[in-house]
């Protein structure tokens, strides 16, 4: 091999100051190396073929008529260290130990992969190992996505209403504040607790004072999981929720340690650490048990119980302002020639004709008293007739209850009382009572008309501005000029 090639060869002489072994790539062993072609299609392999990890290369495979059985093929085992045979291509696997009686390992060749019929080929794990540049692109298009993500602005959400929060500076405390305008349930601060929903991680907001809406964006965005769900989204771009979310008083999310108990032997039996009891003074109590003994204290401010308000709801229409000015026309008599006296009367409502109406009782009157006789009501029936309401006058002295009412009015329902009938509108007054506590109310509650809507146009013409100050309302001037005109 040191002259020159004459036929047709284009590689220059090799010699083995290159380290490499030619009889191992071209053949030997005994084999005339310019008869045979390295370059030629080997010849087909009958199904006698060893395994794929026994089979020699193609370029030294002997013709099939010589090659001999399976069984005298040597394994993979017997094959030389790859510093002195070098396979074709690379053994993905180690060949098992080879039995005792076979071929020496001079007489072997580099193991071959097999042939697609012998061993099915293994799949790849993932896409990514096929096809790296698709994952690339995959890669490109989540970073992308996070990329415009980060210039979104966050959505409040709330009861329905959807909108961009401009200034995510800001905390989650002042957003409440703002929108607490819009939203009066967002009113009290210490009933409200916020979340962060994004692209399915949600993040509680413990200190909605001292956290700023930017920085738990910002939090989930930088995390691994944020980019991981990102992958897995459909939606790749996804809105940044910040949602309010009112617990009220009653409402919330009771502790597991804490109970409402209608006695101290209730709260005794439970399994609760902190008890709360309502008292026959009209207070509540609290009920700690500890190692060192069982506390109770009247509990000053109470969370756990929904804030109450005293009124009436009625259940039947209003009482219609014709019949209320037949009433009080009704007082105004008993108000003549220098004589003031006060009068009752009594508003029914007819159960079958759906309809109010007044009864005035036998009564005997004078100027501050009234003795009424009930007993010959004719309006007993109640499965027809309700007694709605007593309403009785004051003629010119204001509307008040007095003391004397207060003894009369104990039985729970609903009073009025109507004063200064000397004037062309006279003053009223409502209160209810419930068994035996009054409490104040609108007469607008109950009675139709008190009042009528008015053009909007005449709103525009009224400014306000602030009272000055040490200045009394205009009210409170006519009515110390219309005592010391009594007087």
């Amino acid at each position: 091999m040191s002259e020159q090639n004459t036929n047709a060869w284009p590689f220059p002489e090799v010699t083995d100051a290159n380290d490499l072994d030619i009889n191992a790539i071209f053949g030997g062993g005994g084999t005339d190396t310019a008869d045979t072609n390295p370059f030629a299609t080997p010849a087909p392999v009958t199904p006698q073929t060893p395994p794929a990890a026994t089979v020699p290369p193609v370029a030294t495979v002997p013709p099939v008529a010589t090659v001999p059985p399976a069984a005298t093929v040597p394994p993979a085992a017997t094959v030389p260290p790859a510093a002195t045979v070098p396979p074709a291509t690379p053994a993905t696997s180690a060949a098992p130990p080879a039995p005792a009686g076979m071929s020496p390992a001079g007489t072997a060749a580099p193991a071959q992969p097999a042939a697609a019929t012998a061993a099915p080929p293994v799949q790849p794990a993932a896409a990514t190992v096929d096809n790296p540049i698709a994952a690339a692109f995959e890669q490109k298009t989540v970073e992308n996505a996070k990329t415009s993500l980060l210039e979104k602005a966050p959505v409040f959400c709330h009861k329905g209403a959807k909108e961009p929060i401009e200034d995510p500076s800001m905390t989650f405390e002042e957003l409440r504040i703002r929108k607490s305008e819009d939203f009066a349930d967002l009113e009290e601060g210490k009933y409200v607790s916020w979340s962060v929903d994004y692209c399915g991680i949600r993040k509680e907001i413990k200190d909605p004072k001292g956290t700023t809406i930017i920085s738990i964006k910002e939090t989930i965005e930088r995390s691994r999981e944020f980019l991981e769900a990102l992958k897995k989204a459909k939606d790749k771009n996804p809105d940044c929720l910040v949602k309010p979310k009112v617990v009220m008083k009653t409402k919330g999310v009771a502790a597991v340690y804490k109970g409402r108990f209608g006695s101290v032997e209730e709260a005794r039996e439970s399994d609760k650490v902190i008890c709360l009891i309502p008292s026959s003074d009209g207070r509540i109590y609290e009920m700690r048990k500890t190692e060192q003994g069982e506390f109770i204290a009247p509990k000053n401010k109470v969370t756990e119980f929904q804030q109450v308000r005293a009124g009436f709801t009625p259940a039947l229409p209003k009482i219609p302002m014709r019949l209320l000015g037949q009433i009080v026309a009704f007082f105004r008599s008993y108000m003549k020639d220098g004589e003031e006296c006060e009068a009752l009367a009594q508003i029914y409502w007819d159960k079958k004709v759906k309809e109010f109406f007044a009864y005035i009782p036998k009564q005997t009157v004078c100027r501050d008293e009234i003795e009424a006789d009930l007993s010959g009501c004719p309006y007993d029936d109640e499965t027809r007739y309700l007694c709605y309401a007593d309403i009785h006058s004051h003629n010119s002295m204001e509307a008040f209850f007095s003391g004397k009412d207060d003894q009369d009015e104990r039985g729970t329902g609903l009073y009025f009382v109507v004063g200064e009938l000397d004037r062309f509108f006279p003053s009223l007054k409502a209160r209810i009572s419930c068994g035996g506590s009054f409490v104040a109310i609108d007469p607008a509650t109950v009675i139709e008309g008190l009042e009528q809507p008015f053009p909007e146009e005449w709103g525009q013409c009224v400014t306000r501005r602030k009272p000055i100050l040490g200045s009394k309302p205009l009210s409170a001037k006519f009515h110390q000029m219309a005592k010391e005109l009594r007087l």
